[in-house]
């Protein structure tokens, strides 16, 4: 059945919605096609025009140049205390109207409308638009996206997939995110077995990508709940590992770069002596570090200065321990956002690589 709507959704959080969707609209727009964008139900927002926006709305906004108006491309808001509100008084609210609009108004301006999802598919269900709610709404056909795997894979799908088609909406494919390269054609061959009986295609395979998971120093700082005191205008900064202080082997730092220092106000002396005695021993010119932690309480000392102000290194100072901090860290979630146009640019080239539009494209022909 052919449809003018496509939402995206996934078995979960940070499994690849917001990267897919860059990935086929920008896909979409190569070939002529007149796309619009819409997160319907959103949670984490920003402030645009005074009113509450979507931060995938923003990125989406920036990455496809167009102007925001938050009731048609990001019509609903679940934020910290909007659920027991509906649950209070769900006459309140016309949420569901509000998104039924926001769809006319796109589905005049565009060929194709593709609606991001939220979280996994029940997200939404507290005020009566869980993700298929939404896709039943907007006539939209359905692409899932789910983490490789083969038995887990199967099981999410075959769990999620359910809420979809229990509503009677569309399967166009399935695209699986984050896999090993070793293991593509094993996944491929498995999991499209068991898609084949369910008579839904794969649409691609996307290999995990180191650099799409790399956090910035400012996402850091703000994990830990800590406080630039030097150069506070490189917080974009990339971090690919963390080195502890007490624990940096020499012959290590030959072969790294972006590493976060995490070190304790104790240990800070001892650990930048190093470094800069490695560095000038072999003629390095740029330091293996993308930002300094300082943890603990006590006084820093000024000795390293030069150093931290020649290579224009972020430092943060936490008081958390060490050990806390780097828990902390451990935990980031990283997504995309209009602080990382890298990570668009690698998202789309993925996109374009791994994902077979025709499927798509045959769905969606009127």
């Amino acid at each position: 059945m052919p449809f003018k709507s496509v939402y995206v959704a996934a078995t979960g959080q940070h499994v690849g919605k917001t990267t897919s969707t860059l990935g086929l609209i920008h896909s979409l727009r190569s070939v002529g096609v007149n796309v619009g964008y819409c997160k319907p139900v959103g949670q984490k927002f920003v402030t645009k025009m005074d009113e509450r926006v979507d931060k995938d709305t923003a990125l989406f906004a920036q990455f496809m140049g167009f102007d925001i108006e938050p009731e048609i491309h990001s019509p609903v808001i679940l934020g910290p205390g909007d659920t027991t509100d509906y649950l209070d008084n769900p006459e309140a609210f016309n949420l569901k109207e509000a998104i039924l609009n926001a769809a006319r108004v796109l589905d005049e301006r565009h060929d194709i409308v593709v609606y991001e999802g939220t979280g996994h598919p029940g997200v939404g269900a507290v005020a009566d638009v869980s993700n298929s709610v939404v896709a039943e709404m907007v006539h939209a056909g359905l692409i899932m996206v789910v983490e490789a795997g083969i038995g887990n894979t199967i099981d999410k799908l075959d769990l999620n997939l359910r809420v979809f088609q229990d509503m009677n909406i569309p399967i166009i494919g399935v695209i699986i995110n984050k896999t090993r390269k070793d293991k593509m054609d094993k996944i491929r061959h498995y999991v499209g077995k068991k898609l084949d009986q369910w008579g839904i295609p794969i649409l691609g395979i996307i290999p995990y990508e180191e650099e799409l998971g790399l956090p910035l120093m400012d996402t850091i700082c703000k994990a830990i709940k800590g406080q630039p005191i030097y150069n506070d205008d490189q917080m974009d900064n990339r971090v690919k590992d963390i080195i502890a202080g007490s624990l940096i082997e020499m012959e290590d730092l030959r072969r790294l770069s972006n590493q976060l220092l995490v070190v304790s106000v104790r240990r800070f002396d001892d650990a930048i002596r190093r470094i800069k005695q490695f560095s000038e021993q072999h003629a390095l010119v740029e330091t293996p570090l993308a930002g300094i932690i300082i943890t603990g309480k006590g006084s820093l000392k000024k000795d390293h200065e030069d150093y931290i102000t020649y290579h224009k290194i972020p430092v943060i100072r936490s008081f958390f321990d060490t050990y806390e901090s780097v828990i902390k860290i451990s935990k980031i979630e990283v997504k995309i956002n209009t602080r990382t146009p890298w990570k668009v640019q690698k998202a789309v080239e993925l996109f374009k690589e791994y994902v077979d539009l025709t499927p798509i494209m045959d769905k969606i022909k009127s």
